[in-house]
């Protein structure tokens, strides 16, 4: 799987990497994200079980009622790096507002990855090292494939209280547009 999304991140060139932070597979709207509006009938992806680093499983549709961020992202993708720290401040900006936040993490190796770098990492969030504080599950393709497929990493979805996708960004998202909508959504 690493290799599927670091072939995809490539083939972008390091130029447009840079300049876009992450790689752009979706049709862009606004600024530098490939943000669309989803807002269709709830999705036959909240059901999908989600494997938890605790081993408890965890879905979209179990949290109807509040507003729920999906990340897609890897221990071994920059522009993921750089969205975790926002991922922090989401989680204890919005939480006790209603915001949940799952980290799907798309490393091949899985919880051997993936563990050992929420533990042991931390990020600069408002002048504080802090550690990934928001629930961090495991994906892989086929989880990617109900959701729609993955054309690159990062990619965000944001779902409404009633469950309903309202957007979706592939790439680094843009942080005042992604606040907007979160906040619209609370």
């Amino acid at each position: 799987m690493r290799s599927k999304y670091l072939a995809l991140i490539l083939a972008c060139g390091a130029g447009a990497l840079a300049a876009l932070g992450g790689c752009q597979g979706a049709p862009q709207q606004g600024s530098n994200t490939g943000a669309h509006d989803d807002s269709s009938a709830a999705p036959a992806e909240a059901s999908v079980a989600l494997p938890g680093l605790d081993g408890m499983d965890t879905t979209v549709a179990q949290y109807k009622g509040k507003v729920v961020l999906v990340n897609f992202w890897a221990t071994w993708c920059q522009p993921c790096k750089v969205e975790i720290p926002w991922m922090i401040e989401f989680n204890q900006r919005f939480g006790p507002k209603g915001l949940v936040i799952l980290g799907v993490a798309m490393d091949d190796s899985g919880k051997k990855a993936v563990q050992p770098f929420v533990e042991k990492t931390s990020f600069q969030v408002n002048g504080q090292a802090e550690k990934m504080d928001y629930k961090v599950v495991l994906g892989n393709d086929d989880i990617a494939d109900k959701f729609g497929g993955i054309l690159g990493l990062p990619t965000s979805m944001l779902y409404a209280r009633d469950g309903k996708k309202v957007k979706t960004i592939v790439g680094l998202m843009d942080y005042p547009d992604i606040v907007k909508a979160i906040e619209g959504q609370l």
